[in-house]
This record gives structure tokens, C-alpha cells and sequence, in this order.
């Protein structure tokens, strides 16, 4: 037996009841103080998206983990010292905190296709987190979507499963490390099949057999596993009608015995609110489904309680307890937790911060450079002279918060550039870099005149979403009627149609001149009087987009490239190449719904499609 298989047993012998039902909970910070950390034992906590401490300066984050370790480490004939851990969706950097560098979202990162950037990119968020004193980050996504129109596609690296397993192995290595201090946990989600859902429908069904799962949606996984992440975030989705959330074949069976995973099986946000109409049924449904940690947030001691007379009651075997307690501790000194000092006293806590730090912010630069994919490249008018007369014009032009998209500062993300502290608006990477350009005075192109502009150059597409709030739902119904099949028990079935927390959509197509048809017509002001017009196209997914090509010479799909937009610059002036590749289809209409490998294939720009200044 292994020296952390002997503290985990030592540990667990001297835990009464109600410090192990404590250590279950991962409570959401705004409904715990930390003087309750203490009295209910609580193993760890989160911020939700935009839940920050103070004035969201690392200081503040510093002081408050330095609040509830503190509580958590109290030790007396009540009470052991068995440290919290704090967790945060650090999905493309550290995206809850001001000042933090942001990357391209998983899309774009996806046509990078370079798994070595990939796991600096892991480094950096790594460090960035831990320099807050927190220990743990919700990453990676290891979604495979295979439909775009999910609010989420953007989390994903890709449609097939190829490139995502060769970055999942990647990205926990950047995040764990060797555990040192500029390490954090990382956590594999959605488990499983979270990018198969019916419709693309955010929380909603996948109707795939095991093969498919198999085949396409468990390896990146596999990689996972072998790298050995620590934890696993189980998807508010369901599989063939059953919530994953209560799947104990998945959970317990494929994840933990046939895989061999040892650590932590975490619940998604208030993952087992949706287990049952009856709460007290639900926390029985998800730890007996497998379930190690609950991530819960106003009904917390509610869980507790329930758990706690479940145990009492035999409903839920002490065994069972054990067992997830035990991965708990378990995770906690294999990530060395119980050896770090207090979070005010470690050396990435001391000033000045590295959050933000020229190195870190020109990894991402690199990275959204590589993400470009250039779609359209007419009388190779790219790359441009620096010395043009260039107007900019677009929504999108000057605006860190729409360039970052979802999960920044805010859940949803932020429109304007104040709450994106540092970093370059794609706006102000092209003034840097071409002292002739001009941005257009209300963005609309409209001051555009032939006599003084060489160029155009629009920057449209979508504004920030997250989860269900990006779906596209078809056939323009709406999201909030639930519809669940009539054989099917509540207690298990999805509520396909229907999102959490009464969730609207993006909106009913994939048509860019239906969602944001002010961008046409920003485009058609410039390109009607005879000035041609490169695109930039910022978007969280391949959006139908065939009459804003028509009226562009060149059109490049940035994705969402995060807060370092001086790296659009540098690739349309020439000083790099474009090197980014589709991972992802691009349809030619709506009705579309094309990946790589299907019947009667016939996209509009294919899987792998991306020209070069060598390849016009």
C-alpha cells in the first residue's frame, strides 16, 4: 500500500459522520461563510461564473482562500485539519478574474492544432489560477460536438474525436504538473456524450448506442485518465433518456471499475437538483449513481442533511461514503494540498502578480494566431500593406468582452472593454500596426469614402453567450416549454426542449444575416462604394455566412480569440501565415447538420479547409 493509500486510511478512521458528509460538499461561495467551512467540514468550494471576491484583484482572491483554508485547518476534539479546495471554470485562462490573461476558446484552439501550444496554454492558466490561491480548475472540455448548433460548441476543439484526445492528455499535464506551486488540479468534462445531445440542445439527450459513445466521445478520456487527471465532471445531459447524473453504469461501472478511475466524480452545477422532483430523493439517486461530490449551491445544508439521514437510514450505504471521501482525501495529497502553506503565504501569492505578465499574454498572442483559419482570400488582396488607408468598422472592432466571448469575468461575458483589464481589441492591434487606419465613427462603415480608404477591414458576428443561452433551437420553438416522453419516470428523463433555469435561446438559425443583420449591412456601407472589404468573422461556431462572403474579398474566421486581438493584426499584415484548419464543418445552409465522414458530405468549406498566403 502506497504512503497516500496509508494518510487516506489513517485520515478516514478518525472522521465521524459529519465530517465525511462535510467533505462531500463543493459549496458555491456566495451561500457559505467560512465560519460554516468550520462547523460543517466542508471538503471544497467554487465560484459560479462572475462570482468574485471584492474588487476581483488577486489580493482579494488571495485574502478570501486564505479565509477558508484557514477555517478548514482549525483542528480540536471536534474538528480536523483537513484542507479545502477551491475550484473555478479556468477554461481559456483564468476568465473569472480582472487582470487575467484570456485565450481563444476551445474552438479556435482546435484549428491551431498544436498540442504544444496546448500545453503551455495549460502552464499559463495554471499558474494565473494557482496565483489567486485557488486549486482546482473545471478543464478540459472534452466535449466531441457533433452538432452546432449547441450553445457550448465553442468549449469544444472539435467535431471528431482525433484532435481532442491528442490535446486532453496535453492540457491536464500543462494544469497538474508534478503538483508544484504552479500547479492546480484539473477536471475531464462533461462526462459523456455532452456533444451528441438531440438538436444540439443544451442539457438535452443523446440517442447514440455504446458503440458511438465508444468510438467518438470516450477516448479523449482515455488520454485523460492515462495522464491521470484527478477529477471528473459528470454532464448535465442525459443518455438515451437516463441523466448522467444518475447513470450508474456510466459512473461506477464504465469510469471508475472498467477505467480505473480513483479520484473524484464531481456533479456539474446543482447537477442533482435534476434527478428527482423530490431533493431528498435526488442526493440518494446521485451517490448511489456514483457520485463522490456534489457541487450545490443555495440548498447546501439541505444536502448535507439529506445525505447525512441517508447514511443514518441505510438508504445509502456508509461504504459508499467512504468510498467517496476516501478519493477526496486522496486527490487532496496526491495534488500535495495538505503540504502547501496557507494561500496568503505561497510564493506565487507575493507580489507583483503574474497574472497578466508580458510572457503569458504573448502565449496567447501565438495562440491566436495559429487559431485563424482564412476562408476567402480573393486577388490574394491578403496580406495587407501596413501603410494602407484602412478603415475598421464592424460591432466587434473594438470590444475585448465580445472578442472573449462566454465565461469571462462575467457567466455570460461582458460587452465592453473596461471589464477586460489589459490585453488589445482587435481595433487597437490594427492602429498599432498600420498607422494609416482609422476606426469608423460609429462602427457602421458609413463614413467610408473611396477617395480615402484603401480598404476595409469588418469585424462581425456573434456577441457573448454561454450554456443553453447560445443555443440555436430549430424550427424557432421556444426554450421553455419542457417535453419529456410519456413512458419516461421524471425522476431520470431529460427534459429535452427544455434548458436549465429557464434558459432563452441565441436565437432560431445558424444564418448570420437573420441574428445580426446590422453586420450585412456595416459590410454592404463600405463595399458598395467600391472599397473592398476583408472580414473577420467572431463567432463560437461555423455560422452560415454565404452572402457576407459574397460582398468580402477576403473573410477569415477568428472564433473567439480572447484578449490579445493584436494577433489578428499580425497575421493580416504579414508578419505571420495564416496556419489555421477547420475542426469543424462549415455548412452551406442551416439545415445542415455535417460532420466529417457522413453520408452525402458536400459542406460549404470541409473539415481541414484553410488557405495560407502560400496556398491561395
Amino acid at each position: 500500500m502506497s504512503d497516500i493509500e496509508n494518510k487516506v486510511n489513517n485520515l478516514i478512521s478518525k472522521m465521524n459522520l459529519d465530517q465525511k458528509v462535510g467533505q462531500v460538499l463543493q459549496v458555491e461561495r456566495e451561500f457559505i461563510t467560512p465560519e460554516e467551512v468550520k462547523t460543517y467540514h466542508i471538503g471544497s468550494l467554487l465560484s459560479g461564473g462572475g462570482s468574485t471576491p471584492g474588487d476581483n484583484m488577486p489580493e482579494d482572491w488571495i485574502q478570501m482562500n486564505d479565509e477558508l483554508w484557514a477555517a478548514s485547518m482549525e483542528e480540536n476534539e471536534r474538528y480536523l485539519a483537513i484542507p479545502v479546495i477551491y475550484g473555478v471554470d479556468a477554461i481559456h485562462g483564468h476568465g473569472n478574474a480582472k487582470g487575467a490573461v484570456i485565450f481563444p476558446h476551445n474552438i479556435g484552439l482546435g484549428a491551431a492544432n498544436d498540442p504544444d501550444l496546448i500545453e503551455r496554454i495549460a502552464m499559463t492558466t495554471a499558474r494565473e489560477t494557482a496565483a489567486t490561491g485557488v486549486d482546482w480548475t473545471f478543464a478540459p472540455t472534452l466535449a466531441v460536438v457533433r452538432n452546432d448548433h449547441w450553445g457550448r460548441t465553442y468549449e469544444s476543439y472539435a467535431e471528431v474525436p482525433e484532435i481532442v484526445t491528442s490535446y486532453a492528455a496535453r492540457f491536464v499535464k500543462g494544469l497538474q504538473g508534478n503538483f508544484g506551486e504552479e500547479n492546480v488540479i484539473a477536471c475531464a468534462k462533461h462526462f459523456i456524450a455532452d456533444g451528441a445531445t438531440l438538436h444540439g440542445v443544451n442539457t438535452g439527450d443523446a440517442p447514440i448506442n455504446e458503440a458511438e459513445l465508444r468510438k467518438i466521445h470516450l477516448p479523449p478520456y482515455l488520454a485523460a485518465l492515462k495522464e491521470n487527471v484527478l477529477t471528473v465532471m459528470i454532464s448535465f445531459s442525459s443518455w438515451n433518456y437516463i441523466k448522467c447524473h444518475a447513470n450508474k453504469y456510466l459512473i461506477t461501472h464504465l469510469l471508475k471499475e472498467e477505467l480505473g478511475f480513483d479520484g473524484i466524480v464531481i456533479t456539474d452545477w446543482d447537477g442533482i437538483d435534476y434527478l428527482s422532483d423530490d431533493y431528498f430523493e435526488a442526493v440518494a439517486i446521485g451517490i448511489n449513481a456514483g457520485m463522490d461530490m456534489f457541487m450545490v449551491t443555495e440548498r447546501w445544508k439541505l444536502c448535507y442533511h439529506h445525505l447525512k439521514t441517508h447514511i443514518q437510514t441505510g438508504r445509502v450505504a456508509m461504504s459508499r461514503l467512504d468510498d467517496a471521501v476516501r478519493r477526496i482525501l486522496r486527490v487532496k495529497y496526491k495534488a500535495g494540498i495538505f503540504d502547501k502553506p496557507r494561500p496568503a503565504q505561497r510564493i506565487l501569492s507575493q507580489p507583483p502578480t503574474c497574472m497578466g505578465s508580458s510572457q503569458h499574454r504573448e502565449t496567447a498572442r501565438e495562440a491566436v494566431r495559429k487559431s485563424l483559419v482564412l476562408l476567402k482570400n480573393n486577388k490574394d488582396i491578403l496580406p495587407l500593406n501596413k501603410d494602407a488607408r484602412i478603415i475598421v468598422a464592424g460591432k466587434s472592432a473594438h470590444s475585448r468582452g465580445i472578442q472573449c466571448g462566454g465565461f469571462t469575468i462575467e457567466w455570460q461575458g461582458v460587452l465592453d472593454n473596461d471589464s477586460i483589464v489589459g490585453g488589445t481589441s482587435i481595433w487597437e492591434g490594427i492602429s498599432k500596426a498600420a498607422p494609416n487606419a482609422s476606426l469608423s465613427e460609429n462602427l457602421t462603415g458609413e463614413d467610408a469614402h473611396l477617395n480615402k480608404h484603401d480598404v476595409g477591414i469588418v469585424v462581425i458576428g456573434e456577441k457573448p453567450y454561454a450554456e443553453g443561452f447560445g443555443d440555436i433551437y430549430p424550427l424557432g420553438i421556444g426554450l421553455t416549454k419542457a417535453i419529456r416522453p410519456d413512458h419516461m419516470s421524471s425522476q431520470y428523463a431529460s427534459d429535452l426542449f427544455a434548458p436549465l433555469n429557464g434558459e432563452e435561446s441565441y436565437g432560431t438559425t445558424l444564418n448570420l444575416c437573420e441574428l445580426h443583420p446590422e453586420d450585412l449591412k456595416t459590410i454592404q456601407n463600405i463595399s458598395s462604394k467600391g472599397i473592398p472589404v476583408i472580414v473577420i468573422l467572431i463567432s463560437g461556431r461555423p455560422l452560415v455566412v454565404n452572402k457576407e462572403l459574397d460582398e468580402s474579398e477576403a473573410f477569415v474566421a477568428a472564433w473567439l480569440p480572447g484578449s490579445e486581438g493584436g494577433g489578428v493584426a499580425d497575421v493580416l499584415f504579414g508578419d505571420y501565415d495564416f496556419q489555421g484548419k477547420l475542426s469543424f464543418t462549415w455548412p452551406t445552409y442551416d439545415d445542415d447538420n455535417l460532420n466529417i465522414g457522413d453520408d452525402n458530405y458536400h459542406p460549404l468549406f470541409a473539415y481541414g479547409y484553410g488557405l495560407s498566403y502560400r496556398r491561395s
